[in-house]
């Protein structure tokens, strides 16, 4: 469920962003346009899922297309920075809704691969990525608009993780995905299949060497109870107050902390219902015969892995 607070918005120069915090998942999205063009992307949205009653819910993303349509906005592409494992994407809701191109890192076929035998996903599935209508390269320029943004590869959470920059006059900000988190909070976890402490420690030194005051747009935060959630910081607050990956810590005991760290998480509530979604870019499987769709549920694999 959205928690739709009225601050969650700010203006980069010609670039507008809204954000949408939810409240079950801690999920950040966005909405980013154009002030100029009215032209819009959608970012890492959540389809609302109740695991106990295996319900799904479209409120939480059409809080976001409600306000494509109050800002008069159309949509260009819908962004995922990766496969998700704490929430089911509503992409191709919202695709239904308001258009758009949905796109992904192009080592989105990675994650497939594994998923697909996990899952023993149906033979008609392919893990090359024709799911998304684009896969991104690293270094790869797009528009939004008239904005200009590049795709910059961040693995290291997954080997497929992708942050979106925009870098010009009055504007200079990125959205980082899981890859970095507030500065109390420090970094992701880098255990999943594929993930890397040590890669994931490079690919955050890669996002602090931009200019100091690009803002950062998160995709989580979880606050601790003496503040509030928080979408939005800076490269310069994060090279000087990021628990994890401040200047002065290095590679070597990043990865010693995170490894350690990571050994002792348990495995997120609803990443079972959310790969399997959110490696079909948030297709949900077709009506079986009586009409209903399912999701598989593979018994103790992930406790052998």
């Amino acid at each position: 469920m959205i928690n739709d607070q009225s601050g969650l918005a700010a203006a980069c120069g010609p670039a507008r962003v809204r954000a949408f915090h939810d409240v079950q998942t801690g999920t950040l999205s966005y909405v980013l346009w154009d002030a100029a063009t009215r032209r819009a992307a959608l970012i890492d949205p959540v389809l609302d899922f109740e695991p106990h009653a295996g319900a799904t819910s479209t409120r939480s993303a059409d809080a976001m297309a409600d306000h494509v349509a109050a800002e008069g906005l159309g949509v260009d592409w819908i962004l995922e920075t990766h496969a998700h494992a704490d929430h089911l994407s509503a992409a191709r809701h919202l695709q239904r809704r308001c258009g758009g191109r949905i796109a992904i890192g192009e080592r989105i076929r990675e994650v497939q691969a594994t998923f697909q035998k996990l899952f023993n996903l149906e033979r008609n599935f392919l893990p090359d990525g024709s799911q998304f209508d684009h896969l991104f390269k690293d270094g790869e320029r797009f528009r939004v608009g008239s904005l200009e943004l590049e795709a910059l590869l961040v693995p290291g959470h997954t080997p497929a993780d992708m942050a979106y920059h925009l870098s010009g006059p009055g504007a200079e900000l990125v959205f980082v995905g899981d890859t970095l988190f507030m500065p109390d909070l420090g970094s992701a976890r880098a255990d999943f299949p594929g993930g890397d402490a040590r890669t994931l420690y490079r690919s955050m030194r890669r996002l602090l060497a931009l200019p100091e005051a690009t803002r950062i747009f998160v995709c989580h935060d979880y606050p601790p109870p003496t503040r509030a959630v928080r979408w939005a910081t800076t490269v310069a607050e994060q090279r000087a107050a990021n628990i994890h990956v401040r200047d002065g810590i290095d590679e070597d005991a990043f990865v010693a902390m995170r490894e350690k760290r990571d050994a002792q998480l348990g495995v997120p509530a609803l990443i079972l219902p959310a790969l399997q979604v959110n490696v079909q870019a948030g297709e949900l499987p077709a009506p079986e015969a009586n009409g209903l769709r399912y999701l598989r549920i593979p018994l103790d694999a992930l406790r052998r892995a």
